[in-house]
Order: structure tokens, then C-alpha cells, then sequence
């Protein structure tokens, strides 16, 4: 173990599993002390199976495996309320706040923007980007009280270029990335840094399940993971289908280390060169 991070408090939503599991465990590999949430629950429109009290549980045994300390709560970050319980209770356990990932969200999909449901519209925008405005509103006082700090928002490709069968989820992550702008320029005068992470498709639950194997390969009736993977590599520069998350979380890290103290209201695509194409 380094100490790029040590002596810090982090603060990672959608932590149960997929990226937001990752970033836990790489900025505790780093020596940071976790404040976790996640919604461990189903939400209607999303098509694949979403995390549960189990996986958020996980989370925890594997940040303490690394002799780190993690407060862990069950909290859906379209309720502003319980996202800034969640936080309040962590600081006042763990001390401080010093980092901030944004990085809970869901995925669905149409076969256009003009036949997505109003609950589809509504549950995407709510997630990905109100919820990212929650989890910033909450955490800020404590990064103002602690004399500064990072936040790091999850966006996508899909937050720098368009993408066809997923309006909602191309226009929240645009949004992210304007919310993140912003941010950067108001939180500035306070030594906050706000930066956003753009992924291509990434190996987690949120890609690697049969309804968006089949968004990507319509002419099979029950595609696989293999029957995939070409599809998802054509959309990337590099030849791979897809990156890693911890590839991700290694993104996060040095956004939130002191390596990058002065960069701030930037995009940084970690994206196979898919946004070059």
C-alpha cells in the first residue's frame, strides 16, 4: 500500500458493487476511510438486476480486509434528505471529508427517444442527475469545513457525444458534465476541485447482462457476453470491447490525490479512444 490518499475521507455513492465497489477499494488501497451508499434496491425501469443489501455488505468486509474504515449506508440518492443523513453520520464517525465521488447511476434503453416513457425519462434524469446534484449539496459544507477537497462526478462517452436508443441517459450525463463545470468555477475560491470521469463500456453488472447484450446485438434472440463482444469493440479505438473498473478508480484516484491539485473542470475520458472515432 502508497498513501496518495492517506488521512482522507472519501465519499462513494453506488458503492455496492460495479465502479462505485472499485473506487471504495482503490482509495482505501490508498489510505483513505470510506463513507459508502447505495440504494440496494430495484428500481422499475432499469432492465437488469440492481444491488442489493448483500453486495453493499461485500463492499464493507473488503475495505476493512484492507485495514481501512467504511460506514456503510443503505440511501437512494433521489432522496437529498437521506444522502445528506448518510454523509453528516459518516463525518461525524470518520472526522472529515476530503473526497467525493459521484458515480451512482442506472442504464435503460428504447429503440428511439421518442418512445421513452415518462417513468424511464423520469427515473434516468433523477439518478444520474439530480442524484449527482444531491450527493455535491450535501458533501460541500464538509469539504469547506475541512479547508478543501476533490469531487469527481461519473459521466460516460455518452456525456461528450451522442448516442442512439438512450436519449435520457446521453442528456443527465451531458448534464453532469455542465453541473461539474459549474461547480468548479463556484466551489474554486474554497480549494474544491470538481472534475468529471468519462468511461466507455465498462465490465460490470450495468453492461454485462442480457438486455444490453441484446441492445447490441438485435439479431441474435438470446445473445451472450462473446456474442457481444464484437460489437462493443467496434465501438472503441483500441481492440477491446471493453475497459475495466478499476481502470476507472485508477482515473478517480489521481484526480483526487494531490498529484492533481490544480486541475479542475475538466472532462478526462478513460475510453479506449471510443470518443476519438
Amino acid at each position: 500500500m502508497s498513501a496518495r490518499v492517506a488521512g482522507k475521507v472519501a465519499f462513494v455513492t453506488g458503492a455496492a458493487r460495479g465502479q462505485g465497489r472499485s473506487h471504495a477499494l482503490r482509495l482505501a488501497e490508498e489510505g483513505a476511510d470510506i463513507i459508502a451508499i447505495d440504494i440496494c434496491e430495484q428500481i422499475e425501469s432499469v432492465p437488469y438486476g440492481m444491488s442489493t443489501r448483500a453486495d453493499l455488505d461485500q463492499t464493507v468486509k473488503e475495505v476493512e480486509a484492507l485495514d481501512r474504515r467504511i460506514v456503510a449506508v443503505q440511501a437512494d440518492v433521489r432522496d437529498y434528505a437521506a444522502v445528506k443523513t448518510a454523509v453528516d453520520q459518516g463525518v461525524a464517525e470518520l472526522g472529515r471529508l476530503d473526497i467525493v465521488c459521484g458515480n451512482a447511476g442506472i442504464f435503460s434503453f428504447t429503440a428511439g427517444g421518442a418512445e421513452l416513457s415518462d417513468a424511464m425519462w423520469s427515473d434516468m434524469i433523477d439518478v444520474n442527475l439530480t442524484g449527482v446534484w444531491h450527493t455535491a449539496k450535501a458533501c460541500v459544507p464538509h469539504l469547506i469545513a475541512a479547508g478543501g477537497g476533490s469531487i469527481v462526478l461519473t459521466s460516460s462517452t455518452a456525456g461528450i457525444k451522442g448516442f442512439p436508443n438512450f436519449a435520457h441517459y446521453v442528456s443527465a450525463k451531458h448534464g453532469v458534465v455542465g453541473l461539474a463545470r459549474t461547480l468548479a468555477l463556484e466551489l474554486a475560491p474554497h480549494s474544491i476541485r470538481v472534475n468529471t470521469v468519462h468511461p466507455t463500456s465498462v465490465d460490470t453488472d450495468m453492461v454485462q447482462n442480457t438486455a444490453t447484450w441484446s441492445l447490441f446485438r438485435p439479431d441474435l434472440a438470446e445473445p451472450t457476453r462473446e456474442d457481444a463482444r464484437e460489437t462493443f469493440a467496434s465501438m472503441n479505438a483500441l481492440p477491446i470491447p471493453w475497459v475495466e473498473a478499476r481502470d476507472i478508480s485508477n482515473a478517480v484516484l489521481f484526480l483526487a490525490s494531490d498529484e492533481a491539485r490544480y486541475i479542475t473542470g475538466v472532462m478526462l475520458p478513460v475510453d479506449a479512444g471510443s470518443t476519438q472515432r
